[in-house]
């Protein structure tokens, strides 16, 4: 079974309940649970002050080698303070002698990106601590398949959507949308051409998302992927304002500005139910007009 060393570099685990359900969880089942304080550490509406977090993400280069997975608690802000201060050149050269399991989603994603862009690191966009491991009944879809993910080299998702025909293949990159948006013209987002783009996001209405993907369509980035994946956008509700306009409304309009297909439908997001995605991986995308077939491989596994 696997050790697992928690970190928490953005918002303070409020659920403490949920967390410690999660710790218990995966203790169950037979794994290690290591740095557990970072659970409980706290300044303002942060996992700890900047600099205890900033510590924890540079020791990442300097864990034991037994340890198989780094997990983030939960997500919220904070990671977008540490970034400029984070030592890339030693995670780097740790990182290529020993690829770590590094799995997190949403303000996670800003680190995951800076990893892939400053050092080549692949990461995983999946569970995490509280809200996931931690639900009161773990979702046995998001269970199988973050492990399928950790333990295969080479591994299919598929999902049904009504998108036209296409075969992609590129680097697979992407997850938390906002976050994205927050690192364009930085050094921290990657400059992936030809890769397969996957985003999600929350409490995002359909405009919003519409807005954030214009911000990369005119700066380039979305025409110059061979396809986009639309996963998981939830957490708002159509008003009688809207009159018609959905997402999919929203969707079918951004095709129509674009090449590239954009396809929808992936469960992957902040949602109970969400595949496990290795940013940074080689993907081979196959879309047959009913069914998206998604080949990972390249990735670290568990030894």
């Amino acid at each position: 079974m696997s050790l697992i060393h928690l970190i928490a570099p953005s918002g303070y685990c409020i659920n403490q309940q949920a967390a410690a359900r999660g710790i218990r969880r995966l203790e169950e089942n037979g794994h290690q649970v290591v740095n557990q304080q970072a659970v409980t550490r706290r300044f303002q509406r942060f996992a700890g002050t900047d600099s205890e977090r900033l510590a924890e993400l540079n020791q990442l280069a300097a864990l034991p080698p037994e340890t198989d997975i780094v997990l983030a608690v939960r997500g919220g802000y904070g990671m977008s303070r540490l970034l400029e201060h984070i030592d890339f050149s030693r995670l780097g050269a740790s990182l290529r002698a020993r690829p770590q399991i590094i799995c997190g989603h949403s303000d996670f994603t800003a680190f995951q990106m800076a990893l892939l862009a400053q050092c080549g690191a692949i990461t995983f966009s999946g569970p995490m601590l509280a809200g996931n491991f931690g639900a009161e009944e773990m979702d046995e879809y998001t269970w199988r398949h973050f492990w399928q993910a950790l333990s295969e080299p080479t591994f299919t998702l598929s999902w049904e959507n009504d998108a036209p025909a296409m075969q992609a293949s590129g680097t697979v990159w992407g997850g938390n949308l906002a976050m994205l948006i927050s690192l364009v013209s930085t050094p921290f987002l990657p400059p992936i051409d030809g890769g397969i783009l996957v985003v999600e996001d929350i409490n995002e209405h359909p405009f919003r998302v519409e807005r954030m993907l214009l911000q990369l369509y005119h700066t380039g980035i979305l025409s110059r992927q061979k396809a986009i994946i639309l996963g998981s956008f939830n957490g708002t509700t159509a008003t009688d304002y809207d009159a018609g306009y959905t997402f999919e409304v929203m969707r079918k309009t951004l095709q129509q500005r674009l090449n590239v297909p954009v396809l929808s439908g992936l469960p992957f997001g902040h949602e109970p139910q969400t595949v496990t995605l290795p940013l940074g991986a080689f993907g081979e995308l196959a879309h047959d007009g009913v069914t998206s077939r998604l080949t990972l491989s390249g990735h670290p596994v568990l030894r």
